[in-house]
């Protein structure tokens, strides 16, 4: 399973991106694809339209994974790791949803995600 991030959900959004044309690789290949309430509410955010927001809901297959307690205890622990960076909050809760959900974690902002591969982030 690979979970998109905001920014990934975005440009993929773009006809020929990079983003879409791996989206497209990765559906080819079987791969599920999925993300976290969090970056799915920050790609919802906008400004996106409504038929952006469905045809991306049906990219991911509508699979749109909670913060449960499980995942918001990992977010606090990954957050004091990291030295409790208030910027990188939501960094931390998206990662941690991705490590619960045993996903590699599309991204274009890797040096953020970078710090938390070694704390079980696997980066796509």
């Amino acid at each position: 399973m690979i979970h998109l991030d905001a920014n990934y959900l975005i440009l993929a959004t773009v006809a020929g991106s990079p983003e879409e044309q791996r989206i497209r690789a990765w559906l080819a290949r079987g791969d599920e694809l999925a993300t976290s309430s969090i970056a799915w509410m920050e790609f919802v955010s906008g400004p996106v339209s409504p038929a952006v927001v469905t045809a991306m809901a049906e990219v991911i297959d509508d699979r749109v994974h909670p913060v449960e307690r499980k995942e918001a205890e990992l977010a606090a622990k990954l957050f004091n790791e990291i030295g409790r960076k208030r910027a990188l909050r939501y960094d931390c809760l998206i990662a941690a949803v991705a490590i619960s959900a045993g996903a590699a974690l599309a991204t274009n902002n890797q040096s953020d995600y970078a710090q938390f591969v070694g704390k079980g982030l696997r980066l796509e």
